[in-house]
């Protein structure tokens, strides 16, 4: 699709993963939806439904606005599922991972089927870890769209706690306060207090098991996690370096996100 290359203002790729620069959030957002619309429609010619994990984040905003204008879209054939959910808030906050997803995009359009990691009907987080493990296993994910944390989380796997070998596909974390801060950086919570402390979230093993991966990171709070991601060691430090190794994965940023690279 043409629009796919507009306003790109270089690319590369770093091991395996494949690096796109934009000018910025709009454009960025823009062609990774196109991307992701390609990869879509070439998964449909395949096989009758498809399933997609999505992050929930300000910084997905552009990525999904993007996404839900793209004609020709058979998401009645899409299989929905998300990346994260927050322990201890009520299903109501609009904090929820969930609430974003809903807001953003899984009521946006008529998806095939959505799946929420906070099942109403489970009341131990365990029982909703077992649930969504058998749900990924029974449905393996295609598409699975990423965002980066500012200490190189995706998920919520942060550096204390991300696993590259981890042998389960769903687990209970604690938060680090980097990571809980960057929540009230974007505007999600008032103070860190009212930040939870645990959550859900899928593991990296279970993520890089996707056949195709598009991670969407913008903006200056995100320049020390993609410099990491892309020029530091391949470690938990920054789980997000992972990519690296993926064979289908593609880096969408836009300049203010690259400013600490070397290059530029």
């Amino acid at each position: 699709m043409a629009e796919n290359n507009l306003n790109e203002i270089s690319s590369w790729q770093v091991d395996r993963l494949k690096v796109r620069l934009f000018k910025n959030k709009a454009e960025m957002g823009k062609a990774a939806a196109f991307e992701v619309a390609d990869r879509m429609k070439e998964m449909l010619k395949e096989k009758e439904m498809i399933n997609m994990v999505f992050a929930a984040a300000p910084s997905q905003d552009s990525f999904l606005r993007s996404l839900i204008k793209v004609d020709e879209l058979d998401w009645n054939r899409v299989r929905a599922f998300h990346l994260d959910e927050y322990l201890g808030l009520p299903r109501g906050a609009d904090q929820k991972f969930e609430n974003y997803l809903k807001e953003h995009i899984f009521e946006k359009v008529k998806m095939g089927e959505v799946y929420y990691i906070d099942d109403s009907n489970l009341s131990s987080p365990e029982q909703k870890c077992d649930r969504y493990e058998d749900l990924l296993e029974k449905y393996p994910v295609d598409i699975a769209c990423l965002g980066i944390g500012e200490n190189g989380h995706i998920a919520f796997n942060d550096p204390p706690v991300a696993d590259f070998d981890d042998l389960q596909s769903v687990k209970i974390v604690e938060l680090d306060n980097r990571c809980r801060q960057q929540q009230v950086n974007d505007g999600c919570f008032d103070t860190i207090q009212e930040v939870p402390k645990k959550a859900i979230t899928m593991t990296i093993p279970e993520i890089m098991k996707a056949r195709y991966i598009p991670c969407v990171v913008p903006g200056p709070t995100k320049r020390e996690a993609v410099k990491c991601t892309l020029e530091g060691p391949i470690d938990t430090q920054c789980p997000a370096s992972v990519l690296r190794r993926h064979s289908d994965a593609t880096l969408f940023i836009d300049r203010e996100a690259a400013d600490y690279l070397e290059e530029f």
